[in-house]
């Protein structure tokens, strides 16, 4: 077995770079590792993981991973499950944006002020999936809430 990382959660975040769905997926994810929850979650490369990456898809068998997907066809989600483990968790940013009330987010390339709003929200979902995850209870409330700037 390969030498893994203890108490991490993964995250696999959309490839859809012609959506702008995915790039919300991307920076969300990106905010989630960097800032919210750095000492607790680690990324898992889509592209790698398809293409047959043993660490990528070992990581996702023997840990809870959060698919973070763009739209409905919930690619993350279904590729995790096919080549390591069903997700711990999944955020499909589609349905975020319909919960919050969110209309047009701009491009693939360049995201409006909604889209990065959207961008903090799902954040938010991730990192509540992530403490979920790890039976812990928001760190603090000020970073759980996404307030930084992406």
């Amino acid at each position: 077995m390969p030498d893994l990382p203890r108490n991490k959660v993964g995250l696999i975040a959309c490839s859809g770079e012609e959506l702008p769905e995915g790039t919300v997926t991307r920076r969300a994810v990106r905010k989630v590792l960097e800032t919210l929850r750095p000492d607790d979650t680690v990324t898992l490369c889509l592209p790698l993981f398809l293409a047959g990456g043993e660490g990528e898809r070992a990581f996702a068998r023997y840990y809870p991973t959060i698919a973070v997907d763009g739209c409905d066809k919930r690619c993350a989600a279904l590729a995790t499950e096919k080549y390591s483990a069903k997700p711990a968790a999944s955020v499909v940013v589609t349905a975020v944006a319909k919960e919050s009330g969110c209309g047009a987010i701009g491009t693939a390339r360049r995201l409006d002020e909604s889209g990065m709003r959207l961008a903090e929200t799902v954040a938010e979902k991730i990192v509540e999936e992530t403490d979920r995850l790890l039976k812990r209870k928001p760190k603090d409330a000020g970073r759980a809430a996404g307030r930084e700037k992406l």
